[in-house]
């Protein structure tokens, strides 16, 4: 795919970049389904154990949908463009490995709900990020009106939807949209980092972690406190726990196999 790059390195953390700089990653249809078509596969690969999402070039990560394709769309095209949309970020959210969004350059409208379905962000501190949709007449309409409110609270997000309101990344760290914001020419290698750091769990336990908080944010506690045990219960059987324990015991690092 000459839209997207994979890169898989030799410890499981795999690199995959939007490859449309020409047109500052704009989301066209072929982008769309292949997000979901590399997230579909890599959540299924054992050699891959966390994932960084970025963007190609220096300027932008992802400035929402290609717009020169959208205007020469019928409404019915749209509507099934925006079901496109919800299939493929689903496929990213619902990874079972960690995402981590490196947002190497602007990030506006379906850009940032793009990185809003990753499980961590890491931003340039200067670039600038917001969710602009109405400042075209439509709304977020690929989860970005039900995704940041659950990441930074109703009335923040409220303001940055009604405003259209462009933020630094130094702004989005300070209200928990971005986890890291850094020099521009660290955000990768950061977000490199932080996926590297899941590395030493056991990817099972990883899953199922994923699984129950994500799951949990959408229900009540006693719910979630269910959700919790059911997912602790498929670790137990696994042969990672034993070594977990076996490793503890014996003062060395586990070597997880995903078994």
């Amino acid at each position: 795919m000459d839209f997207l790059e994979i890169e898989v390195g030799e410890d499981g953390v795999c690199v995959v970049r939007l490859n449309r700089p020409h047109a500052l990653n704009t989301l066209d249809g072929e982008l769309v389904e292949g997000l979901r078509s590399v997230f579909c596969d890599l959540a299924d690969r054992a050699d891959v154990r966390a994932i960084v999402l970025t963007g190609a070039g220096e300027r932008a990560f992802c400035v929402g949908a290609d717009l020169k394709e959208r205007a020469g769309m019928s409404e019915a095209e749209v509507s099934r463009r925006i079901a496109d949309y919800a299939r493929s970020f689903r496929a990213i959210e619902r990874c079972p490995k960690p995402v981590v969004c490196a947002i190497n350059g602007y990030a506006f409208g379906g850009g940032l709900e793009l990185a809003l379905t990753a499980d961590l962000r890491v931003c340039g501190e200067d670039t600038k990020i917001g969710l602009t949709e109405a400042t075209l007449g439509i709304i977020p309409g690929a989860g970005g009106t039900q995704r940041l409110p659950r990441l930074i609270g109703t009335s923040r997000a409220k303001e940055l939807i009604f405003t259209g309101a462009r933020i630094t990344g130094a702004r989005a760290a300070e209200i928990g949209l971005v986890d890291h914001a850094v020099p521009a020419a660290e955000v990768l290698s950061t977000a490199l980092d932080l996926a590297r750091r899941t590395l030493k769990c056991a990817p099972i336990a990883l899953a199922q972690a994923k699984a129950a908080i994500d799951a949990g944010m959408q229900t009540d506690l006693e719910t979630g406190l269910r959700l919790e045990s059911a997912c602790y219960a498929v670790t137990i059987p696994t042969e990672d726990r034993l070594e977990g324990l076996a490793a503890f015991r014996e003062k060395r690092p586990p070597e997880f196999k995903g078994r």
